[in-house]
């Protein structure tokens, strides 16, 4: 529940970087982030957290940047505000992406736990809550179910 804190604009080219797309996730997810922070992928755990400022995915719509984070164990995205196709790609692939206004508040390694569904977030570091946009149910169904595949699949009674 560690917090990985970017700023502004983040682009799916530093999420996930164009030279490895011909590569398959488990290739392109040890290069998350690299251009900025080099020992991300190496340094994250399952369950951490990504927390950014505005337009978090911006640039190319690559459903390889969410898909490269969820490999890796990001347990939700928490940004001001989401490139529309990015918070898209998330949520079909089965990665909660919370709009929280109050986001820039999250410093850093702060420890979080983010409730999806009520739009809660709670600073285990500073004890702070924070009250942001809360993923309707439908779409966290389909993120519980694993991603969009998966959940039409369930729903239409199909085993994968």
């Amino acid at each position: 529940m560690r917090s990985w804190v970017f700023g502004d604009n983040v682009d799916t080219d530093v999420i996930a970087p164009g030279r490895y797309m011909k590569f398959g996730v488990e290739e392109i997810a040890p290069h998350c982030f690299e251009a900025v922070l080099p020992e991300f992928a190496r340094s994250v755990r399952p369950g951490d957290v990504v927390v950014a400022g505005r337009n978090f995915g911006a640039g190319s719509s690559r459903e390889q940047a969410p898909a490269a984070l969820k490999h890796l164990g990001i347990a939700a995205l928490v940004a001001e505000s989401f490139a529309g196709l990015f918070y898209r790609n998330a949520l079909n692939l089965g990665l909660a992406a919370v709009v929280c206004a109050q986001a820039k508040s999250i410093r850093d390694g702060d420890r979080v736990r983010v409730e999806a569904e009520t739009g809660r977030i709670s600073n285990l570091t500073t004890g702070e809550i924070l009250t942001c946009e809360a993923i309707p149910p439908h779409l966290m169904q389909m993120v519980r179910d694993g991603g969009l595949l998966a959940h039409l699949e369930k729903r239409l009674g199909r085993p994968r």
